[in-house]
């Protein structure tokens, strides 16, 4: 069962319908474990910077690290917490009022088992700022909605050109034999993205990657916090090998890296 929170108390479902009603704010997903978060620093980071961009306000690290450390289980078992930063005061007639951000923090139990090889097809989308983690869903959940009822599990963003970006919520990488491949196009700097570029050993570049030339790699693997390193079984009409060595390497090096202390 979910627990919420705004800045450490219960919600409240005045504040609760705001974010609801003008759905302005944005938020990062981490999994916790034992009270560490792989990428901690990069999720503070991303939450301090989009405050900036959405709301021209500063968020203090050290609340961020209380407030999340307050909603973990005391017996550390593994929950996905969602940080979801919006001003409650703000409306439809002035949202250009100076802002002043509040925390809802959510928990949920995290998977007790790794997801399933996913089968996505393209869409040609583009999220508005992509560069931000914003609670503008809308998009996203239409395009993965519509991917599950022509019998796929997910939607792969593609640009107008045919370069992949991201995933719906998710970031997406390529095997080619060689080494990691990663789409060049506009996405989310996600943080396991980041962290498993990082401690990846073997050679890796960035380069446009389209849709039509994807038989060139042996791999894809989609990433997010939820579930690490997940392997794509196919995009569109291309099939990948779900049980690629280089994927239970990249599992491997991802499961590696050590969590911070929240």
């Amino acid at each position: 069962m979910a627990e919420i929170e705004i800045d450490g108390a219960p919600a409240d479902p005045a504040r609760l319908a705001a974010l609801g009603l003008l759905n302005y704010g944005h938020f990062t997903t981490l999994r916790a474990e034992a009270g560490r978060v792989r990428g901690l620093a990069l999720h503070l980071d991303r939450l301090v910077r989009d405050c900036r961009t959405v709301f021209a306000a500063e968020l203090d690290r050290a609340v961020l690290r209380q407030r999340i450390r307050a909603a973990l289980p005391a017996d550390g078992a593994p929950v996905i917490v969602r940080v979801t930063v919006f001003d409650p005061a703000l409306g439809l007639e002035r949202p250009g009022a100076p802002a002043v951000p509040q925390l809802l923090v959510t928990t949920r139990p995290a998977p007790a088992a790794p997801p399933g090889p996913l089968r996505v097809r393209t869409a040609a989308y583009r999220r508005e700022l992509p560069e931000v983690k914003h609670v503008g869903l809308f998009g996203l959940i239409r395009q993965r909605r519509l991917a599950q009822l022509d019998g796929y599990d997910d939607a792969l963003l593609t640009g107008l050109d045919g370069r992949i970006t991201e995933g719906a919520t998710w970031n997406i990488g390529f095997h080619d034999g060689h080494g990691l491949v990663w789409p060049d196009g506009e996405a989310l700097p996600g943080v396991t993205a980041a962290l498993l570029a990082a401690a990846h050993p073997g050679p890796q570049r960035r380069e446009p990657v389209r849709a039509d030339g994807l038989d060139r790699f042996v791999a894809a693997f989609a990433l997010n916090a939820g579930v690490g390193v997940r392997p794509v079984a196919a995009v569109d009409g291309t099939a990948f090998d779900p049980a690629h060595p280089a994927l239970a390497a990249l599992r491997t090096t991802y499961e590696r890296i050590a969590g911070e202390t929240v």
